[in-house]
């Protein structure tokens, strides 16, 4: 296998273990095939602004150029602290942008994955959220009417619950399973007791079963070193694994999600 191009976020499908694809130029690879086999991926010096697809020294925010960085309402702060949101200001780079991406329905979630963590996703795509972030369990626990009121939500319970993935604990194995169902009603029940006399937007509890997700995982690393293609450009060695947005090397990881852009050659024997 030989193949070349700027490349992009892995693609998921939720199978047992999850399925990736992984964008590279106009082609996709299939990287669950290449479990157990030697890769060797090789950065070619070139990246590309994943939005308008110029010659970018400088990767901003997973893949942009620094125009593209300033200028998209995707790449603003409000898009990981969404209780600051700029369309609720009137300040938002792209109203009609806005409109379609945060004022829709969202949902507030718990997900184990280095540990309990509570998040927020669009109402359409709660697996791939939990995949992307390497969680074995999801469970839906508020639905709301726009990012911003699950932020508010989000902040509310993060008082309780982490809100972060300890990316590096993530990729040393699976988490012990937890009773999610249990998890929230805690939650529920310990905000209600603090704050008896504050209403959280949309509804407070939603009845959904919990998912649990498996990834294509021969071995995971007893220490988790993380390979940086800006430092050094040649990556290589037997594929061992693929979860979240990362590949676990013999020796290394990398998170393929980081390099949005960047031009890559794969090799294969």
């Amino acid at each position: 296998m030989r193949l070349q191009g700027p490349i992009q976020k892995m693609r998921v499908s939720y199978d047992s273990p999850v399925s990736y694809e992984l964008p590279v130029g106009d082609e996709m690879l299939a990287v669950n095939s290449y479990l157990g086999r030697f890769l060797r991926l090789s950065f070619q010096g070139q990246i590309y602004c994943i939005n308008c697809h110029r010659p970018t020294k400088k990767s901003f925010n997973q893949g942009y150029c620094y125009s593209c960085f300033t200028r998209l309402a995707q790449c603003d702060l409000c898009i990981v602290k969404p209780e600051l949101c700029h369309y609720r200001r009137g300040t938002c780079r792209e109203p009609q942008w806005g409109e379609r991406h945060c004022m829709v329905p969202h949902y507030v979630y718990l997900a184990n994955s280095s540990g309990l963590k509570v998040g927020i996703c669009r109402g359409t795509e709660p697996i791939t959220r939990w995949i992307d972030q390497g969680a074995s369990q999801g469970l839906l626990i508020r639905s709301v009417s726009s990012r911003y009121e699950s932020g508010l939500a989000e902040v509310a319970y993060k008082s309780y619950i982490a809100d972060r993935t300890d990316w590096r604990k993530m990729l040393q194995g699976t988490p012990q399973r937890l009773d999610l169902v249990r998890e929230r009603d805690r939650l529920f029940e310990r905000y209600r007791r603090e704050h008896p006399s504050e209403q959280l937007p949309g509804v407070e509890q939603i009845e959904t079963e919990p998912r649990s997700i498996d990834y294509p995982v021969l071995q995971y690393p007893r220490k988790v070193a993380s390979h940086n293609l800006d430092k050094k450009g040649l990556l290589q060695g037997t594929l061992l694994g693929i979860k979240g947005q990362y590949l676990i090397l013999d020796k290394c990881v990398i998170n393929l999600r980081k390099y949005a852009g960047y031009d890559l050659l794969f090799e294969s024997e």
